[in-house]
């Protein structure tokens, strides 16, 4: 592991790598500082998409729980009757252009995520990495949409949006300081239309959230089949995630007994990956299905259930309703 990927491991508190790095950190900050400034003036310019733009992002480096947010978000939306489309990067992919997730696409094509969020909310999702092309093209392609939600970006400030959402784990805020000598991809507190902790609350302020395994898993054909049953047996558990601990964690506090584990890192593709107990029960997320499914069909993925408190829901349904559509 080089010294990069160990500083994770240093920004939960000030360590003297913290001073070391802090010039860079000083850099980063100005630069943030005279970019913000650039777009104030109108030297960089906003571009607005005619939907109503939602942003969920979090000011943290690594995952913090956008895209269960996102799909949460996107489901609430279409069960109210709006038509909504979803932007994203397309972490992971191997590809560049701006492309429309179909069912018949590979994570390879589309990234994980948009993958994942296209197969649970059957609504139109295109990848970019820039956001604002990205919006346009799903406009294009989707006329009569409505809403547009950005699962990340909060940093992208070409795309012009009407609400932003920033996501917070369980790490919070880290030692305060910016990249690299801490987690911060900008300064905190910045202003955002809603906060929201996805695991346990670390600041005073913002909604909670409760994320929690669903009652059974799912093959590939959509199967189900029910935990309960399922933790007779012996199981493997692989992961390609943010915070795979977590959903391990939730694993073993049901009761399962996990013969073997595999923590990949985060979007991996699972492509040299071999499965250590093959007599076991081998179990996964739906992000990692999406990809795992490609090599080892036998998996079984177990949903996550993510609900914000209804408070934000509240204050959500507020500002949707308060914001022009633009369409």
């Amino acid at each position: 592991m080089s010294w990069l990927q160990k500083l994770p491991q240093y920004w939960q508190s000030t360590h003297w790598i913290t001073w070391v790095l802090w010039p860079v950190e000083l850099a980063y900050r100005v630069a943030l500082m005279l970019r913000s400034q650039f777009y104030a003036l109108g030297i960089f310019k906003r571009h607005r998409v005619k939907a109503l733009v939602i942003v969920v992002g979090n000011v943290v480096a690594g995952g913090g729980g956008k895209t269960p947010l996102t799909i949460a978000i996107v489901q609430r939306l279409t069960h109210q009757g709006f038509k909504v489309g979803v932007v994203s990067r397309g972490y992971g992919r191997q590809t560049s252009e701006i492309y429309v997730v179909t069912n018949k696409s590979a994570a390879t094509e589309a990234g994980d995520e948009p993958l994942f969020i296209h197969l649970k909310c059957s609504v139109p999702v295109v990848v970019g990495s820039n956001r604002f092309e990205a919006a346009e093209h799903l406009k294009r392609q989707f006329p009569d949409t409505q809403i547009i939600v950005c699962d990340d970006g909060l940093q992208h400030l070409a795309l012009a949006r009407d609400i932003e959402i920033c996501v917070m784990d369980a790490q919070g805020i880290g030692n305060g300081h910016l990249l690299p000598a801490g987690p911060l991809r900008e300064p905190w507190p910045r202003p955002v239309h809603l906060l929201l902790h996805t695991q346990k609350r670390t600041l005073k302020e913002g909604f909670e959230s409760v994320r929690k395994l669903s009652s059974f898993a799912i093959n590939r054909t959509g199967q189900q089949f029910s935990l309960s049953d399922l933790k007779i047996n012996s199981i493997e558990v692989v992961s390609g995630i943010a915070k795979p601990q977590a959903f391990i964690g939730m694993l073993a506090d049901f009761g399962f007994q996990i013969q073997h584990q595999t923590a990949l890192p985060d979007h991996d593709d699972f492509s040299t990956w071999k499965a250590q107990s093959p007599e076991c029960t081998l179990l996964c997320t739906e992000k990692d299905a999406v990809k795992l499914w490609q090599t080892h069909p036998e998996a079984l993925a177990v949903p996550l259930i993510f609900q914000p408190e209804e408070p934000f829901w509240h204050q959500f349904d507020a500002l949707v309703q308060a914001t022009p559509r633009y369409h």
